[in-house]
């Protein structure tokens, strides 16, 4: 049996800011459950869809504020469009707007300004469904 040694996370926002505080709140490894994470780092739509298309993506981390394409409407569109498509998380704009997650039918949400902890957990939680239990 092959154990995964890393995860794949896409990181999407028109912000190199915002990319960078998600790293920087995840850090390599959020728990010490899980593989590494190595991030892929994406500013467009079409480069989004194209590294989902690829199949090798654990996790998508999307910007609901991004310009033009928000998040949230690229949440959709790739439940939509990819078979099995990986567990989804928005960044909403403020808490109050976590309905517009559901409708983009994102796996969770989480609101900016990033609180680190949250934001950690969400994402463990989404992985750990991703990661063949250990023993």
């Amino acid at each position: 049996m092959s154990q995964i040694t890393t995860l794949k996370v896409l990181v999407y926002s028109d912000d190199s800011t915002t990319r960078r505080q998600v790293l920087l709140a995840l850090g390599s490894r959020p728990h010490p459950d899980l593989p590494e994470l190595e991030y892929v780092e994406v500013a467009t739509e079409p480069v989004v869809i194209q590294q989902l298309d690829s199949g090798r993506i654990d996790l998508a981390i999307l910007d609901g504020e991004a310009v033009p394409a928000g998040g949230l409407g690229i949440a959709r569109q790739l439940k939509d469009e990819i078979h099995n498509c990986p567990p989804l998380l928005v960044l909403t704009g403020r808490p109050q707007d976590a309905w517009l997650a559901t409708w983009s039918r994102a796996d969770a949400a989480v609101p900016q300004p990033l609180d680190p902890i949250q934001l950690a957990e969400v994402v463990v939680r989404l992985l750990r469904a991703r990661v063949p239990a250990a023993g």
